[in-house]
């Protein structure tokens, strides 16, 4: 299965967790690898999900920042990471949103 048909089969795309890097590649077109060549692929009527994770600094840059308003604008929801102890040891907003919070989101998109 490649990029095309797994676009036209989704119900549902999410990128959980999304890095920075991801994230930038997405809000920018780039299409490099499977999942981002799947996501310039989707129909614009596909439910777009993106839970981010990495380190406060990173999440809170203005480029970070810019990239996630570009991709709400496009269609995608955020699914707001958490503060707390992050794998870097670090404390802030970045982990990765619970699990029940990433599900409820996918619920809610995919009961609308």
């Amino acid at each position: 299965i490649n990029h095309i048909d797994l676009g036209k089969e989704a119900d549902l795309f999410i990128v959980a967790p999304a890095s920075a890097n991801t994230i930038a590649k997405l809000s920018n077109g780039m299409a490099d690898n499977m999942l981002t060549a799947t996501a310039l692929a989707l129909p614009s009527t596909t439910p777009k999900l993106i839970a981010p994770a990495m380190n406060t600094k990173m999440y809170d840059n203005p480029l970070t920042k810019k990239n996630l308003n570009t991709l709400v604008q496009l269609g995608y929801q955020e699914i707001l990471p958490k503060s707390g102890v992050l794998a870097c040891g670090d404390t802030g907003r970045g982990a990765l949103a619970d699990i029940d919070v990433i599900l409820k989101a996918i619920d809610s998109k995919l009961m609308h």
